[in-house]
């Protein structure tokens, strides 16, 4: 099996701090430039106008069940390959990657198959109606069609991180990216002999863009001997499908946790006023920014933290943990240095509405300030899922978001108004990443001590 690559690492090996840098940056890169891209995608559809606008808002919540189940399918294959390769079962991790593409397709099909049937219904629930159900329906029957081609990429990109390579998933990420942005004018407004689709041709632009990437991993895993191509028995292929659910699945519910959270919190908000919840939501998306890097490095840590726990280097997962830890502490500060001295400028960019921009300069002055302490839960959260304990993980998130963060955010709000709640979402990471830190590091001590044994 061919799984040193010149873009591969021995994360068993090579030195800790330079490895995860030298796999973190290509990440980011990619995560960068597919996030400039997907930013691309929306502008062309709000050019149609404000009703396509407002369908494509309509199917976020939708298509982000089927991303979460992507994402914790893709967690659980990393996780499951990753631990053999440390163990050095490569037959082993051949089979596991063979049966994760086969089962992520399978479920994100049977999914997307009942979205298709109950899109009407669906949509109409959430309150669309007329012509942005119209809209949503020419969208979503492309969308639904070429779903499979969404998770392979994503489960695909997870085998090959597991084998420590991060450059290449960054690469198929950037040119998936790139393909969608390029056809998305083309293919929406007409070019030449090309009509204009409109949202049909959003659509068909991420299916192509998804066949792309899906092809082009194939061929890759295929080529480098990554995953398995023969018959699988059908009591291994339960066992395996079993292994991978047993961590996918409660990673990806933990994944849906984030946004339901983010709608309690809005809905929260919108007792303040429009304004409010437009500087809110203006907040988050200036969040999703400012944690890219911790967010990379949720992607890159938990293959080293899986080679290592197979390989029984548990020394060197606590180490890695712990220096990915007080980095992001340092990290998030600087950058909560920088949003902070420019809030005044960064409000203005969105809003001429003096209140709103009132508001976004106090999120920015009080939300961020605790970033690195989030960077510490999402890293803890995704290192429990390396170190096969999916239920940890879940419980995490349960305890960060519905513990602490939700209900001490609406208790700050009932007490000080917009502010308090901006307090309460810090007390929350505070509280959490306390928790998360020691009980991470206990785990790791306990797993030490029973490998002694």
């Amino acid at each position: 099996m061919t799984t040193s690559t010149k873009a591969a690492y021995s994360l068993t090996k090579d030195d800790i701090q330079s490895t995860l840098v030298a796999m973190t940056l290509p990440m980011l890169v990619g995560m960068i430039t597919l996030m400039t891209f997907n930013l691309v995608d929306t502008f062309f559809i709000s050019m149609l106008g404000t009703a396509q606008l407002a369908a494509i808002s309509f199917t976020f919540p939708v298509s982000f069940a089927l991303i979460s189940l992507s994402i914790g399918l893709s967690i659980g294959t990393s996780a499951v390959i990753a631990k053999a390769l440390g163990a050095g079962r490569l037959t082993e991790a051949r089979t596991d990657g063979q049966v994760a593409l086969g089962l992520s397709a399978v479920m994100v099909a049977v999914l997307a198959l009942a979205g298709y049937y109950f899109t009407v219904p669906l949509f109409s629930a959430m309150g669309a109606a007329g012509e942005v159900l119209l809209y949503i329906r020419q969208y979503m029957d492309i969308w639904f069609a070429g779903a499979v081609l969404l998770v392979l990429p994503m489960v695909g990109n997870a085998v090959l991180r597991a084998a420590g390579d991060t450059k290449t998933p960054s690469i198929i990420m950037a040119c998936s990216g790139l393909v969608n942005a390029v056809l998305d004018p083309i293919l929406i407004f007409g070019v030449g002999p090309v009509p204009a689709f409109g949202m049909q041709g959003a659509a068909m632009a991420t299916v192509i863009s998804w066949l792309f990437g899906s092809t082009l991993i194939l061929a890759l895993l295929i080529k480098r001997d990554l995953i398995s191509t023969g018959w699988i028995p059908r009591q291994l292929l339960l066992a395996v499908c079993r292994k991978i659910l047993r961590i996918g699945l409660p990673a990806a519910g933990a994944n849906m946790l984030t946004p339901l959270a983010m709608a309690v919190l809005t809905a929260i908000m919108a007792s303040y006023g429009a304004e409010a919840v437009a500087a809110f939501g203006v907040g988050a998306r200036l969040e999703s920014i400012a944690c890219l890097v911790v967010l990379a490095l949720s992607m890159t840590l938990p293959p080293f933290v899986s080679q290592n726990y197979g390989a029984g280097l548990l020394h060197r997962v606590q180490q890695a943990y712990r220096l990915c830890g007080r980095f992001v502490m340092l990290w998030q500060f600087a950058v909560y240095l920088l949003l902070a001295v420019l809030a005044q400028p960064l409000a203005g960019l969105f809003s001429n509405e003096p209140e709103v921009i009132r508001i976004i300069c106090w999120f920015i002055w009080i939300v961020p300030l605790s970033y690195g302490l989030q960077g510490i839960i999402i890293l803890t959260n995704s290192s429990f899922n390396a170190l096969h304990q999916p239920g940890s993980a879940l419980l995490l998130s349960i305890v960060r978001l519905f513990v602490f963060y939700v209900p001490l955010a609406w208790l700050g709000g009932e007490l000080f108004g917009v502010t308090g709640l901006f307090i309460g979402c810090v007390l929350g990471n505070i509280f959490t990443a306390a928790i998360a830190w020691g009980w991470f590091n206990r785990a790791v001590q306990r797993s030490q001590q029973e490998a002694a044994v």
